[in-house]
């Protein structure tokens, strides 16, 4: 979401939540809370960042208990400190009253970015390049294929790279976060080739979608190394 701040800035707001994952008994997938929210962190803060935000604030709400909330700030300080951004706020609230019997928090961040007219949809020509950094995973897949789940600060440099769109991939998958890319067309699972599951859900956005001119693929295949996957779009091979 954009709010118009003032003449010159916009606020953008991204949010994510995670349930039933973390410490509780009846939790389906056991983890610290660290990790919980950590990695609901690192799915508002890549899409604030994709959408050229700055974030400057986060906001907490714990239902995991009052015992839960140090241990899930500390996950958020440490997706801060991977982006080089330790100073910014966090603020929240935990539910104190009532104890739910599932692990449960929502992540929302505050950026803020310069309003431009040049702010629009990408169009996609033959002359882009696109690629997938990390794999989707989900679940259990995050914690026991770690070494598969993009950092966030390949992403942060990534991300900063002039020319360069980015979209974190979400649990609708690749090839819809794809779609969402380009104004002026839209892929079917046929029309791609890859060799990762472009249906299958990122869970908390272990990997993203990069689109690029081809004069920056040496230097985004230094960064991302391994985690790079190329998509070849079947349409535009006939361009």
């Amino acid at each position: 979401m954009f709010i118009p701040f003032n003449q010159e800035e916009e606020l953008v707001i991204a949010s994510d939540n995670s349930g039933a994952i973390g410490m509780k008994v009846d939790d389906e997938v056991k983890v610290p809370y660290e990790t919980v929210a950590y990695f609901s962190f690192r799915v508002a803060a890549m899409e604030c960042i994709s959408a050229g935000g700055e974030p400057f604030a986060v906001t907490l709400q714990n239902f995991c208990g009052e015992l839960a909330w140090e241990h899930l700030r500390a996950g958020i300080e440490e997706g801060l400190e991977e982006l080089g951004l330790a100073e910014v706020e966090i603020t929240g609230s935990t539910e104190s009253n009532f104890s739910l019997k599932q692990s449960a928090i929502g992540v929302t961040i505050l950026g803020k970015k310069k309003i431009s007219k040049l702010d629009k949809q990408l169009n996609y020509s033959p002359q882009l390049e696109i690629a997938v950094i990390g794999s989707p995973l989900v679940g259990n897949e995050v914690i026991e294929k770690g070494a598969e789940v993009v950092p966030l600060s390949t992403f942060y440099e990534i991300n900063s790279l002039e020319n360069v769109s980015t979209l974190p991939v979400g649990s609708k998958g690749i090839l819809f976060e794809l779609n969402q890319l380009f104004s002026n067309l839209k892929f079917s699972e046929t029309d791609i080739n890859s060799n990762i599951d472009l249906m299958k859900s990122s869970g908390p956005s272990t990997c993203f979608i990069v689109v690029y001119p081809i004069e920056k693929q040496d230097e985004i295949e230094g960064i991302a190394g391994t985690l790079l996957h190329k998509v070849v779009g079947r349409r535009s091979s006939h361009a």
